[in-house]
């Protein structure tokens, strides 16, 4: 699926210490992912970085020349660690300042007069880019060129999701088939199940063991784009697995 050149692809860039030190998990990545693979955007790759500039713009840059989106979460906020705004203007070389749009957004739920020059950090906003309204808190993420610019807070970054998500070009949606292996190792099939994933290329295989009180329970996936050929890939799965067991 990776090689397909008409996929739309995806990744997510998540930024905040916060992420990488353990207080706060993460749930936005699971989320986005869910959403895209339903649009049938195919989601290449997920990276986490520090509020760290340098380390914020690399990535921005790198993402979004790889792939056809990319995703960005958290650092959008009022306080001086929130520099993602500042990163992708500087990523993509347009100037930052308070845009009169997200200003009047956030007089929406703000008194004018309570709008102090830490609350209008939420306002700044690269030159060039289109705001992504936030029903819950008013304060916007926005757009520039393929890059999405999005809370952290899971439910503000959910509705901004689903502001955006009627704008971006969709692929082919994957198809996904799952046949229970039961206690069955995976040992015991692994061989085989290589030699039947090299006959679909086209097609993602995968085992996946789970503990349960009982012991392994094991599954195995069949995931692509063509259904005829998931199908295919499952039936000979089906038939390995019934050898096996004789």
């Amino acid at each position: 699926m990776s090689t397909d050149p008409t996929a739309v692809t995806a990744a997510i860039l998540v930024i905040g210490d916060e992420i990488l030190s353990g207080r706060t998990k993460d749930r936005n990545i699971g989320t986005i992912a869910d959403y895209l693979t339903a649009v049938g955007i195919d989601l290449r790759e997920v990276r986490i970085v520090p509020d760290e500039a340098p380390m914020i713009v690399g990535a921005v840059n790198a993402l979004r020349a790889r792939y056809t989106y990319l995703f960005t979460t958290g650092g959008i906020g009022p306080t001086h660690d929130d520099i993602t705004a500042d990163c992708v203007a500087e990523a993509f070389g347009v100037p930052i300042d308070v845009d009169p749009r997200a200003r009047a957004m956030l007089l929406e739920r703000i008194k004018p007069e309570d709008l102090n020059a830490a609350r209008l950090r939420m306002a700044r906003i690269p030159d060039g880019a289109d705001l992504i309204p936030n029903p819950i808190s008013k304060a916007p993420g926005f757009r520039i060129g393929n890059v999405f610019v999005m809370a952290g807070v899971p439910a503000i970054m959910q509705a901004m999701l689903d502001q955006i998500g009627p704008t971006l070009a969709t692929g082919a949606r994957v198809v996904s088939e799952t046949v229970e292996a039961g206690n069955l190792p995976e040992g015991a099939y692994a061989s085989d199940l290589a030699a039947v994933a090299a006959l679909h290329p086209g097609v993602s295989i995968g085992s996946y063991p789970s503990m349960t009180e009982t012991g392994f329970l094991n599954r195995i996936v069949a995931r692509g784009k063509d259904g005829q050929a998931v199908a295919s890939a499952r039936a000979e799965i089906e038939a390995l697995l019934a050898r096996l067991r004789g």
